[in-house]
């Protein structure tokens, strides 16, 4: 079965995407640790992490750096912060979180968005891509 990120990618679910190539994808977070909150993806569906084969986990960290650039630049934060967690859904997913405490990184604290809002994030960050 398909997981929610690969019905993501085949647009049978909407996002809020920041960023897009022929094999990842970027979108915000719709339960966000804060206002940028991005996740990162290979568009081929693998479970873990470490499973991807060499030349495309490079090539996702590649994507997710020049995401994160783009979102320190047009987030207002630290630093952005990165962490591959992947139990929570069965797709690799790279979390590029803003930062401006350590309790920024933590799942817990979640912030809540507008449509609006999440579309306002989504254009600025693609501003800086």
């Amino acid at each position: 079965m398909a997981s929610i990120f690969t019905k993501i990618v085949n647009g049978e679910i909407l996002c809020y995407k920041v960023a897009e190539t022929d094999n990842f994808l970027a979108f915000l977070d719709v339960n966000p640790n804060a206002i940028g909150h991005t996740l990162c993806i290979p568009k081929k569906e693998v479970d873990r992490l470490f499973d991807l084969d060499e030349t495309t986990y490079n090539a996702l960290m590649q994507f997710s750096r020049t995401v994160g650039i783009a979102i320190e630049k047009a987030v207002p934060c630290k630093r952005v912060g990165v962490s591959v967690i992947g139990l929570e859904v069965p797709h690799v997913h790279v979390h590029l979180i803003p930062l401006n405490t350590m309790e920024d990184a933590r799942f817990i604290n979640k912030t809540a968005l507008t449509k609006d809002q999440f579309e306002a994030t989504a254009k600025a960050i693609q501003a800086y891509l």
